[in-house]
């Protein structure tokens, strides 16, 4: 019998699913010739550090999709003062992420997902551009 879903929650998946795809999905990373050497920068190259980093993240997902607390951390922030996060790393980001979620996931729970993941990512890219714009520049909106 599967536990009852938290009625917050914004679509059907388990703290299981989501630890599984994380997993799959930063050990792609960590070998992506260009986002792998971004990450590995700021996050390290062991395994040990890899498993924090993981973990931090799957606190990320667990809060934002099971409405779970222990998340306290700020991606914008993360990914504005990384100093060498470019607005061109979302797409292969994104769509890695598609891969291992479409793979790893039921179709109605990956597209959920995958939809989440792309509205986190426009966010973040924007945020990351409007670094990069002299402060006279007219910000992006989209």
């Amino acid at each position: 019998m599967s536990p009852t879903p938290n009625p917050l929650q914004l679509f059907d998946i388990t703290p299981g699913q989501i630890d599984t795809v994380l997993a799959r999905f930063y050990a792609r990373i960590r070998i992506h010739p260009q986002l792998g050497p971004i990450f590995n920068g700021h996050v390290g190259t062991t395994d040990a550090e890899w498993d924090v980093h993981v973990a931090t993240i799957a606190r990320f997902w667990r809060g934002a999709i099971l409405r779970e607390p222990g998340y306290d951390g700020n991606p914008m922030r993360a990914h504005m003062q990384a100093g060498n996060v470019r607005p061109e790393h979302f797409d292969p980001w994104i769509a890695l992420f598609e891969e291992v979620a479409t793979d790893a996931l039921p179709p109605d729970t990956s597209k959920a997902w995958i939809a989440l993941v792309h509205r986190i990512g426009r966010g973040l890219r924007m945020g990351v551009e409007d670094m990069t714009r002299p402060a006279s520049a007219v910000p992006s909106l989209g």
